[in-house]
């Protein structure tokens, strides 16, 4: 039988381990960010209209966070959950927007059911995936790489490391359309006028 102090010294190897992996998979990210990363940008600027933001299950919620992100940085931005946009919420989409789609795989169905009506539309594909050879990376005109080498979960399984690199690639993009849209902290406030932040912000001002 396992111990009570075999059970702890376990969960605190565990944790450090998910650390070092998370850490070091978003380290890589730097050497990704290139000519891929800089056409992304360039395709969300030149586009008239908003930017779509979609995924399924845990990348769905990084999904949600990159367009609420996107949006309180100067970039209109909002989430459609991939299985109701095969349910009538791709009529949200307009032919001026671009999308973000995300799929660690990039095999996920619903995520690239609403790819392909994405494409019959016209409408620009940036993709988030881990697998560069996907269906997805097929169906987009550009391509972001937020593989990584492991799971930070001792089963390497659970969507942790993957996830943490498709948040942080996310950030980068979102960062980079603040710098390329001379986003300052005068629109910052304008955006997030309640709260601790909305406060610290009048407070400087």
């Amino acid at each position: 039988m396992h111990q009570p102090g075999d059970a702890h010294e376990r969960a605190h190897a565990a944790a450090l381990e998910a650390i070092e992996v998370e850490a070091k998979a978003v380290a890589v990210l730097a050497e990704r960010i290139g000519s891929e990363f800089d056409e992304a940008v360039s395709l969300i600027l030149g586009r008239r209209g908003r930017v779509i933001v979609s995924g399924l299950g845990k990348t769905g919620h990084i999904g949600r966070k990159l367009a609420a992100t996107l949006a309180s940085t100067g970039t209109t931005a909002f989430f459609i959950h991939a299985a109701e946009a095969l349910h009538g919420d791709s009529g949200m989409a307009h032919e001026d927007d671009v999308a973000i789609l995300i799929s660690n795989s990039g095999t996920t169905a619903e995520v690239c059911g609403f790819g392909r009506m994405l494409k019959t539309r016209g409408i620009p594909i940036i993709a988030m995936t881990g697998r560069l050879d996907s269906e997805l990376a097929g169906l987009a005109d550009i391509t972001l790489d937020v593989s990584v080498v492991r799971e930070g979960d001792p089963l390497n399984l659970a969507p942790t490391a993957s996830t943490v690199a498709a948040l942080a690639m996310g950030d980068a993009l979102a960062c980079g359309l603040m710098a390329a849209r001379g986003f300052g902290s005068e629109d910052f406030a304008a955006r997030h006028p309640g709260g601790a932040l909305g406060a610290s912000l009048r407070t400087e001002g």
